[in-house]
């Protein structure tokens, strides 16, 4: 576990924070420019210094103003990836990888190569990478150096989106597979929603929200972050059967189910975190008969919200929430109330 208790002026900031940080998973940082994010996975790393407080790092202490202790970076055990790739121009990807790496033997160093995706670019230069090929040389190199803590500093924002994609792939698989704790600044909720486990909200210096990702994107102080022109609903489901004629998966939605696209490298039993445009949900006040759309789901009315130009409608979906935007004329045409049951059909599925 990653113990945090830090106070830290910035100009105008007062950066205060404590934190329990879970041993296991992605932890996301999430908050406006200037809110302090990398300025504290700096102190983390011990890149600068807090003016008090403490930093612990399963059970062991890598900072604390009281005791006048304050391990230098390169003992924290900490491996940080940057924004930029900070690879040596002169050194191939294997002695790149191998800077600093202490083991004797190669198992865990083809485990790592292997992982990213990246034997094949051994013998290159970086200066013959692409940006997406040298962000997993730098991640290699920092979980090669072995630390007990993962830090990436916004580490898509210089990718182009066909790198992001890329990336995104491997770092699914990465968070997947590392028994370390990995804490991630970022200002892309797409990024966060697909890697992240769990979600720290971080405004003017201090954390707004601590929570899952799932229950963060629920929570009332979140709804300002989420596109003003419509809802999406985050849902985490549970693979549960495979319909191969048609590569079809299907989703346990409690009693009900929904169908995606088959996904690669997922099986029964794994969990899927999806994403539903409440312009993507239509509502009806009977079952649809002999519809194109697959997923048709019966809810009840939780709430209404009447914008300028259209209404915002959440529905439990057994004890899931998604939310449709309709017309002001379907709306009134429909006579919704709270409390109706209602199907919904959902046209469109996101991972």
């Amino acid at each position: 576990m990653l113990q945090l208790n830090l106070h830290q002026t910035l100009g105008q900031l007062e950066l205060a924070v404590k934190l329990d940080i879970p041993n296991k998973g992605v932890t996301a940082i999430f908050g406006r420019s200037g809110a302090g994010k990398s300025s504290l996975i700096n102190l983390v790393a011990g890149l600068s210094t807090p003016q008090k407080g403490y930093i612990r790092l399963n059970q062991q202490t890598l900072f604390d103003s009281e005791q006048g202790l304050n391990l230098a970076p390169e003992k924290r055990k900490i491996g940080y990836v940057f924004q930029e790739h900070r690879l040596f121009p002169h050194y191939t990807v294997e002695k790149n990888l191998k800077y600093g790496y202490k083991r004797s033997d190669s198992t865990h160093f083809l485990q790592i190569v292997q992982l990213l995706g990246i034997e094949h670019l051994l013998t290159r230069f970086p200066a013959s990478l692409s940006g997406g090929e040298k962000q997993r040389v730098a991640i290699g190199r920092a979980l090669l150096s072995e630390p007990q803590l993962l830090l990436m500093d916004e580490p898509l924002s210089a990718l182009d989106l066909p790198r992001k994609h890329e990336l995104m792939n491997y770092l699914s698989k990465l968070a997947a597979q590392i028994e370390i704790p990995i804490l991630y600044v970022s200002h892309s909720l797409d990024e966060i929603i697909r890697l992240a486990d769990n979600l720290i909200l971080l405004e003017q210096g201090k954390v707004t929200l601590f929570d899952s990702v799932t229950n963060v994107w629920h929570h009332p102080a979140f709804m300002a972050w989420q596109p003003d022109s419509q809802k999406v609903s985050l849902l985490e489901l549970t693979i549960h059967s495979y319909q191969p004629t048609y590569k079809m998966v299907g989703l346990n939605l409690g009693t009900q189910q929904i169908w995606i696209n088959e996904t690669p490298h997922y099986q029964i039993g794994d969990k899927l975190r999806i994403t539903i445009a409440s312009k993507d949900v239509s509502i009806s006040l009977e079952k649809p008969n002999q519809s194109s759309i697959r997923n048709i789901l019966q809810g009840k009315i939780m709430q209404i919200i009447e914008q300028s130009e259209r209404v915002d409608i959440a529905v439990l979906v057994d004890n899931y929430t998604i939310w449709a935007s309709i017309s002001l004329w379907s709306f009134d045409e429909l006579a919704l109330k709270e409390g109706q049951n209602v199907y919904l059909q959902v046209k469109s599925v996101s991972l």
